[in-house]
């Protein structure tokens, strides 16, 4: 894990005020490195870090992509049981502000009179200020969803001397991010180049900066439509300025097969040597059109394999059970093959080698997401048409768009041709298109984008596929006939969390514990704020309205 310290910027002011500037003149001058960094290449570098810090092994891997469910670990289980590692938050809470102060320094090159000229030289001004502001306000959103009310409006001001930054609340952080979004989508020339050269989303294309600006702002009006009333109107600026029309406006960033400018999910399997992931069951189910029989959840297409099984778990596997130790049953074969995802939710002890030996192992098939030059997508244009879908009350046009373009999206990906049977799948999944069906497509699209998959569960509660603490998460057989194998007592294993979370998948991460020290007084002021007046894993964000007796609320 990269190792963070916390606070640098804090300490490197208090050491300008206690040292002197002749003394800083002669120490802090490195003479291999130029004293400044040209607009284009921080950019270039907040990006990489951006991504390689949101989607890894760590921030993604042991929280988002097993809140979601996608994945399960194969071998130490406290993370996908909300059991947190706290260096891991403090170090994730104190990095993504300093990126944040990256964009903000881009944005400052492009601003003061003494730089602006020399950006110029790399792209229109105008510009680029734009594309570091929908990079932080997509940075910001993921930061908001995950901890709720932070530091927002007085962050990043350490040289106005504001070390203890007040907490905003999340909802007029939203209403800062699509103002934000919608400025900066104005203020773009398209017919002049965002970045010569180091964007590595959109190769400098003022254009699709515009439309990722726009499609964004559609993404986080749909996350207040259950709390907000003027989500249709935000979606429908979005949508008069322009938004993605098609794959080849997806927002991606493109890593390379050369070190060490390759993905940092290929780096933790291939590099750190760590197979510690795998697809979980309840995805693997979802995939293969099947019910949770264990749960009694039906499957709005039973029956109906997804074209994507293949491309997400590295291909088909066919392998044996294991009657001496585990209970699989029949409920989980197809075809004489069969995946099985691994249990979820279940204790360390309790995960055999025998559950790791019947789920997919990349390291005996890697699949696409696992490759070194895996480009990670922030959004793409088959999200949006769900998005679109559910704006215009669940149309069906929009979705089976956005059934397809996934389909076509990740088969390009993977390298393969676009299935035969698509139209004949899409037929299938869209006998019936309403709430359900069109967050169960849109979060078999987001997979590896387990920040907003997670979003997207709470705010709908959709997948009911997904488990929820005290249900049943595999069977297991307790006596065995040691002559003729048969099973003569089975029992089940449960999704049982290590904190404490009101019965349903986790609500949002606790504020690091740094804070409580380093930030004190805005730290209490916050927490005071959240159910219960403590720091935990259950108090929902602002734009999760659903009840017990209410758990899908229609939006506003």
């Amino acid at each position: 894990m990269r190792k963070i310290i916390y606070k640098f910027f804090v300490v490197a002011a208090l050491s300008l005020i206690v040292s002197s500037c002749e003394d800083l003149q002669v120490t802090n001058v490195d003479g291999n490195n130029p004293d400044e960094v040209p607009s284009h290449m921080l950019m270039s570098g907040t990006e990489k870090k951006i991504m390689d810090y949101v989607y890894d092994n760590w921030f993604s891997g042991r929280q988002c992509l097993v809140y979601s469910q996608y994945w399960a670990q194969r071998n130490y289980t406290e993370e996908d049981r909300y059991q947190i590692r706290e260096s891991v938050n403090n170090s994730y809470f104190n990095v993504l502000y300093t990126l944040i102060a990256d964009l903000n320094q881009v944005i400052k090159l492009n601003t003061d009179e003494s730089t602006a000229n020399v950006s110029a030289l790399y792209g229109a001004n105008q510009n680029q200020i734009a594309a570091a502001r929908i990079l932080k306000a997509w940075l910001y959103s993921v930061m908001v969803d995950t901890w709720g009310s932070i530091p927002y409006s007085e962050a990043g001001q350490l040289k106005d001397g504001l070390y203890y930054p007040k907490y905003d609340d999340a909802k007029v952080i939203y209403a800062d991010l699509i103002k934000e979004l919608t400025e900066a989508a104005a203020m773009i020339d398209v017919s002049q180049k965002a970045f010569t050269s180091g964007d590595m989303i959109f190769s400098g294309n003022s254009a699709k900066w515009k439309k990722f600006a726009n499609s964004l702002k559609c993404r986080l009006a749909l996350h207040t439509s259950k709390v907000d009333t003027n989500w249709k109107t935000y979606i429908a600026e979005a949508l008069a300025s322009g938004v993605f029309e098609s794959n080849s406006d997806n927002a991606l960033y493109h890593y390379s097969s050369t070190a060490p400018e390759y993905c940092m999910f290929y780096e933790g399997f291939y590099i750190d040597a760590r197979n510690d992931f795998t697809v979980s069951r309840p995805f693997m189910d979802i995939l293969k059109g099947q019910a949770d029989t264990l749960n009694v959840k039906s499957h709005p297409w039973e029956g109906v394999e997804d074209p994507r099984l293949a491309i997400y778990t590295g291909g088909p596997r066919t392998v044996k059970a294991d009657n001496d130790s585990t209970l699989v049953g029949n409920k989980y074969y197809k075809n004489g093959s069969y995946y099985i995802g691994v249990p979820y939710g279940i204790a360390s002890s309790n995960m055999t080698s025998a559950f790791r030996n019947i789920a997919p192992n990349i390291y005996a098939a890697q699949p696409v997401v696992l490759k070194d030059n895996f480009p990670v997508p922030l959004m793409t244009y088959a999200e949006l048409m769900f998005i679109i879908s559910e704006y215009k009350g669940f149309s069906e046009a929009e979705y089976k768009a956005g059934v397809k373009a996934s389909v076509e999206y990740w088969s390009d990906l993977a390298g393969e041709s676009v299935p035969s049977d698509l139209d004949a799948y899409v037929t299938e999944v869209s006998k019936n298109v309403n709430a359900e069906t069109v967050a169960l497509q849109k979060y078999i699209d987001l997979y590896m984008n387990g920040t907003e998959a997670w979003v997207e569960y709470r705010r709908t509660g959709y997948p009911t596929q997904l488990l929820k603490p005290g249900q049943k998460s595999v069977i297991i057989a307790t006596k065995i006939d040691p002559v003729t194998k048969k099973i003569l007592e089975e029992s089940a294993l449960t999704f049982s969390p290590l904190s404490d979370v009101k019965g349903d998948i986790i609500s949002r991460v606790k504020y690091p514990t740094n804070e409580s020290t380093l930030n004190g007084e805005s730290f209490n002021a916050a927490v005071a704020k959240l159910t219960d007046g403590t720091n935990n894993y259950y108090t929902k964000m602002f734009w999760d309205a659903r009840t017990t007796t209410n758990p899908h609320p229609a939006n506003k």
